[in-house]
């Protein structure tokens, strides 16, 4: 499998290259050259393998021609046994044809951990057969971090820099990224947004000395071994409700839309999809895009489910190439006009191949109190304020009341234990496992968004 760039102007690579270089050298971002395919009789016979079989079985195209082709089934094996769920993901239902999949059971409860788990195993074998070393930058909203860290975590072949916005996530969110006592994990609080600090891992990959020096990698959702890992458990999800003999839909609360994209490639693979359903909170810049045909940024503002608040939405970029028939002339010039202007417009071809698949629908944090609410109520079931968000847009999709809606739950309640509690009167507690997480020492430096600072910072602690 070779992986080209979304801009045209990088060199094809193998997915061992790719995994590595993370973001490729012209600043796009890498997608296989042609998607693999399954048939309807293919995909029927996944039926029955357990999480880590099927996440195999689904990788393997992907990584033809990696150092990781034969020992995929036990490196899958191993990074799903931590998982505290017997299912890994199980499928909870809220009311007829109305599904919640279950995308916090991992070691940070977070649906992050569902790729880097296996995505911090690739990184180890890949870089031992290599002799390698590499530096990992990356950039959180929240939920990000904490699962790169933990995937990461006392590997000696790799220093692990995590960028989250200063007082911008939760409190459980930050500590279960400050409180990691290991040598080679550096914790970063950069004074502005979530955005800022994603430019700044961007403007880090564009500096080809530091790059080069520091051997920067990444493992946020600009990796595409992250996208990978996450197209498996909509094969999942959707042979638990009767994929492929019926279409299936996903609504998906997104903020940098990776987890949605994953979403959209397997149905490139032959998962029938009747719709993605994209649900935002306040920062709506995806759901105007889809009401009006253009991208155009507005200010951040802080809400009830932080790692949606957001206004570049990174991964829309590989959406954006393939609908552009795979231009990558074309994907740099929106690109450079939404530097330029804060704003673009894709062609209308383009936005009419993006609708016949997405939807968009936005919600306030009053309506995100009264969904969480709702649920419990009608269920006794708590759940996050993102998750919320994907259960409202779930519901306000047009579609026929047949066809199965499957809402990724991305986050365990605990995790956002305020706005949970403000509108159930149910503080949710954390697991076991981090029950002491209040008790642990926070290691974290503050920062300015400023590119020279943060390299500084980087140089003088690589290997520290």
């Amino acid at each position: 499998m070779q992986y080209i760039s979304t801009r045209g102007r990088a060199p094809e690579l193998g997915f061992d290259d790719v995994l590595l270089a993370g973001l490729a050298t012209d600043g796009g971002l890498y997608v296989p050259s042609q998607w693999p395919s399954l048939s309807a009789s293919d995909i029927a016979g996944l039926a029955g393998l357990d999480y880590p079989a099927l996440a195999a079985r689904i990788m393997a195209p992907f990584v033809a021609g990696s150092v990781l082709e034969s020992e995929l089934e036990k490196l899958t094996e191993q990074a799903y046994a931590p998982f505290t769920h017997s299912a890994v993901a199980p499928l909870t239902q809220l009311a007829a044809n109305d599904w919640i999949v279950e995308l916090f059971h991992g070691p940070t409860l977070a649906f992050k951990d569902y790729a880097l788990q296996a995505v911090g195993l690739m990184f180890d074998r890949v870089l031992k057969a290599r002799g390698e070393h590499v530096t990992i930058v990356g950039a959180t909203s929240g939920d990000t971090g904490s699962a790169a860290i933990e995937a990461c975590k006392n590997r000696e072949a790799i220093d692990i820099f995590i960028l989250h916005p200063a007082g911008r996530t939760s409190e459980v969110q930050r500590r279960q990224m400050t409180t990691v006592d290991a040598a080679n994990v550096h914790n970063v609080a950069i004074n502005g947004t979530f955005d800022d600090c994603q430019n700044l891992v961007k403007a880090m990959f564009a500096d080809e000395g530091f790059r080069k020096q520091m051997n920067l990698s990444a493992v946020n959702s600009i990796n595409w071994a992250r996208i990978m890992a996450q197209v498996v458990y909509y094969f999942w999800a959707g042979l638990h409700v009767g994929a492929p003999h019926r279409p299936v839909a996903f609504s998906v609360p997104t903020g940098n839309f990776g987890n949605v994209f994953a979403g959209y490639v397997a149905a490139r693979m032959g998962l029938p999809v009747a719709q993605f359903i994209v649900g935002s909170n306040s920062n709506d810049i995806l759901t105007r895009y889809f009401e009006t045909g253009e991208m155009k940024m507005e200010g951040v503002v802080p809400t009830l489910s932080p790692s949606m608040d957001i206004q570049i939405s990174s991964n829309f970029e590989r959406l954006l190439f393939d609908a552009s028939g795979r231009d990558g002339a074309v994907v740099t010039r929106l690109l450079e006009q939404l530097k330029q202007s804060g704003a673009y417009e894709p062609s209308a071809s383009a936005h009419s191949a993006i609708l016949k698949q997405f939807s968009g629908c936005r919600l306030d944090d009053a309506g995100t109190t009264k969904v969480i609410k709702d649920v419990y109520h009608a269920t006794g079931r708590l759940i996050d304020p993102h998750t919320a968000v994907g259960v409202y847009a779930s519901r306000a999709a047009k579609l026929a009341p047949e066809v199965p809606r499957l809402t990724m739950a991305t986050a365990h309640p605990a995790k956002f234990p305020d706005a949970v509690e403000a509108a159930t009167g149910i503080r949710p507690p954390l697991p076991p496992e981090l029950a002491d997480l209040f008790e642990r020492t926070e290691r974290f430096k503050k920062l300015n968004a400023d590119l020279s600072e943060v390299q500084s910072f980087i140089r003088e602690n690589v290997g520290a």
